[in-house]
């Protein structure tokens, strides 16, 4: 029986693919309310995985290097759409919130109909992250992401920076790792606020943070104006 790529990174893609620890889908939420929001979903691609040459048998005789595979699900584990639509975000917002949203191209469409489902009406995008580097894309290359401004009642006042850039270069580092720059300038816009990161890998001084994957070590960020 011959080997195909396919039949060896298969079986490393469900030997790398993360899954929840916990036997619900989400840990509790807090009782708080919040008038800032921060999410970084963990959108699904349908298992979606990117490989290159090594996977074609001239480029990798007999397959004898080890063949490059990436997937969204090698990092965290993700949720489909129906499935973060759950999520009781209406039970920690307070009536005047604002929500910011992560989101790729591919996940625009179901980014609206999250915010939409959690209660918030969309606004704006209000930070491009140009990552300084290209994915191969099925229209053009693509070399950005986009946090997406949401609204629940009126924009929470006091207000602080109105400056804050919406186009953040930064170049981008380890996968799913989002630019310090954008919760620095969310930081500096709402600094008397509550606030909240949902999905958080990192723990910042002055939010609360909700997720699977949050470590010890904190990360001081200015609140200054």
């Amino acid at each position: 029986m011959s080997v195909s790529a396919y039949s060896i990174y298969n079986l490393k893609a469900k030997a790398k693919t993360k899954t929840n620890p916990l036997a619900e889908i989400y840990p509790v939420l807090p009782h708080d309310k919040f008038q800032v929001i921060y999410a970084d979903p963990p959108w699904d691609y349908g298992g979606k995985m990117q490989y290159d040459k090594s996977t074609i048998k001239s480029e990798n005789k007999n397959f004898e290097k080890d063949i490059f595979i990436s997937s969204a699900t090698f990092k965290y584990p993700t949720l489909k759409l129906k499935d973060l639509m759950k999520l009781d975000i209406k039970s920690i917002s307070d009536d005047d919130c604002i929500l910011f949203m992560w989101t790729t191209g591919p996940q625009m469409e179901n980014a609206i109909k999250l915010g939409n489902a959690w209660g918030f009406e969309y606004k704006t995008i209000a930070f491009v992250w140009d990552k300084k580097v290209h994915n191969p894309g099925r229209y053009t290359l693509s070399q950005t992401e986009f946090v997406l401004a949401f609204k629940k009642g009126k924009i929470p006042t006091p207000r602080g920076a109105r400056n804050i850039h919406q186009l953040v270069s930064v170049h981008r580092s380890s996968h799913s790792v989002k630019p310090y720059q954008v919760i620095d300038g969310i930081t500096k816009m709402f600094p008397m606020q509550k606030k909240i990161e949902l999905f958080a890998r990192n723990k910042y001084t002055g939010w609360e943070r909700w997720g699977l994957e949050i470590p010890d070590s904190n990360i001081v960020i200015p609140t200054g104006i």
